[in-house]
């Protein structure tokens, strides 16, 4: 199995509460991380201004951290589900 590098973030939005900002959940026994309600609720939040408004600048780099977490939550999931996986075929 090959593993990819960590991607790198560039930042957090300054919103981003640094405590309870990701939860875990567990799907057929693998830890999944995923946003709280509270960060899920202001990304909604943004997306609804950003269709009916214009963002400002702050806001557009807000959402736009936003979607790096997003994308390295689902890397760290894929990676966590795929050593998984990996286990349970070297274990069968």
């Amino acid at each position: 199995m090959t593993i990819s590098p960590l991607p790198k973030l560039n930042s957090f939005p300054r919103n981003l509460p640094l405590d309870g900002a990701v939860r875990m959940e567990l799907v057929e026994g693998v830890p999944i991380f995923r946003a709280t309600s509270d960060v899920q609720n202001r990304i909604e939040a943004l997306l609804i201004k950003q269709q009916e408004f214009t963002l400002d600048l702050a806001e557009e780099e807000e959402l736009d951290c936003y979607e790096e977490i997003d994308d390295y939550l689902r890397f760290v999931n894929r990676m966590v589900r795929n050593i998984s996986i990996s286990q349970s075929e070297s274990d069968a």
